[in-house]
């Protein structure tokens, strides 16, 4: 009897498990692959081209003049010193806290009276798009009757991160098509007219994808307009020193807002402007009123991290607060970030000339006025469709060209396709 009873288990279990299997089998049935991502979908176009011809200004990682990856010497030398001599526990939840502090004081000012007062809630993140999921998410906790208005283009990949977060979106005027410039007037218009109190996400430099920025009277306008209808703002910094060369002047917008008494939040991220793309190191900070509200607003942001990734990985943190807190290294940053900067500034003004000496009847202004990794070019994507397929040029298909891509050796043929399928326009 009780053999029968253990093999009618045993059949039972089996018939429960293979039952779940095939209900798991149905729960997945109906999966579709998702859509390629639009931007790393370029590369695998490109790395699938064998034209020896071939271009990529699609991806938004720096290039040297011979399109090779570059790493600075100043990281170089940080992970020599790490090279046997640090070791690799984890990280506290809010990371690494000589890499926070030194990130602040290239947002907020070297000498910032928040910093001293213990104001900012500051906590490591994954890059920038990591700290830009981790605020969004702290707003939908905390605020969830909130919205965010984000800018008309942005990066794609701002509008998935505060739609899986499930932050309403709304948008705002920023780019004129006309002009290839900023249009100044409807975004003011914008501001006044959303709710009081409303989150604004915001790029400091180097816009992304247009490469336009507002002026310092402009900006200066902007954070006016803020205070009058009690806005937040939230920078997302993805580009400080690469910009312009000088990441003083590349955090201009925010501290001009700190001037005028905001509380803000900001993403840092140090892909660009210390080239570590791979290691996914950068900073969110929050202002707060005082330094009790920082301590809670930290522990929030600690707590939302948590299931998340448990806490932040150390190597590139050791790799950042190395070069920041050594003036030696730190100094030579500056000088190669500077010659980042200044080649892609440089490669703006041939792709500009060599266009301009070809006869195109078009006006190429915009690419030397625009600023960062970023030229939107104009280009409809009828145009960048057969710049690939003639040309074997690859970009994303709204005509942003990653001018990090642009070379010595590739700018005159860049600039003979580009007016080739644009000189009918």
């Amino acid at each position: 009897m009780a053999m029968r009873r253990a093999i009618g288990t045993q059949i039972v279990e089996r018939w429960s498990s293979g039952l779940r299997c095939r209900s798991m089998s149905l729960c997945f049935h109906g999966i579709e692959p998702a859509p390629k991502d639009p931007i790393l979908g370029v590369t695998e176009a490109f790395l699938a081209d064998e034209s020896p011809h071939k271009v990529n200004v699609g991806v938004g990682a720096y290039r040297d003049d011979n399109g090779k990856p570059v790493v600075l010497e100043c990281v170089r030398e940080a992970e020599r010193r790490i090279a046997g001599n640090l070791n690799m526990e984890y990280l506290p939840m809010g990371g690494s806290i000589d890499m926070i502090e030194e990130s602040l004081k290239l947002a907020y000012g070297e000498n910032s009276e928040y910093i001293k007062d213990k104001k900012i809630a500051a906590v490591q993140a994954l890059s920038g798009t990591g700290a830009c999921r981790l605020f969004a998410d702290f707003q939908k906790r905390f605020l969830p009757d909130s919205q965010i208005y984000i800018p008309v283009p942005t990066w794609a990949n701002h509008h998935n991160i505060w739609r899986d977060a499930r932050v309403p979106q709304r948008t705002y005027h920023y780019y004129h098509p006309e002009s290839k410039g900023l249009d100044f007037a409807s975004l003011m218009d914008d501001i006044k007219n959303a709710p009081n109190g409303s989150f604004f996400l915001l790029h400091a430099c180097a816009h992304n994808p247009t490469g336009v920025d507002p002026s310092e009277e402009e900006w200066r306008e902007i954070s006016y307009q803020f205070k009058v209808k009690g806005h937040f703002p939230f920078f997302d910094m993805a580009y400080q020193g690469f910009a312009s060369g000088d990441p003083e002047r590349d955090a201009k917008a925010i501290r001009i807002f700190l001037e005028d008494g905001h509380l803000i939040g900001c993403a840092q991220s140090y892909a660009k402007n210390m080239g570590l793309y791979g290691q996914r190191v950068g900073c969110l900070s929050v202002l707060c009123e005082d330094d009790k509200q920082a301590v809670a607003v930290k522990s929030q942001l600690q707590q939302l991290a948590r299931p998340m990734y448990s806490n932040p990985p150390v190597h590139g943190a050791l790799v950042v607060s190395i070069i920041l807190k050594d003036p030696n290294l730190k100094s030579l940053w500056l000088k190669e970030v500077e010659g980042m900067a200044d080649r892609i500034i440089g490669m703006r003004t041939a792709l500009r000339e060599n266009l301009e000496k070809l006869g195109s009847p078009l006006s190429w202004e915009h690419i030397t006025n625009q600023i960062g990794m970023f030229c939107y070019s104009g280009m409809t994507p009828e145009q960048v469709d057969r710049l690939t397929n003639e040309f074997h040029i690859y970009m994303t298909r709204n005509g942003r060209i990653s001018m990090a891509g642009v070379t010595t050796h590739n700018v005159q043929y860049l600039a003979n396709a580009i007016h080739e399928v644009t000189k009918s326009t």
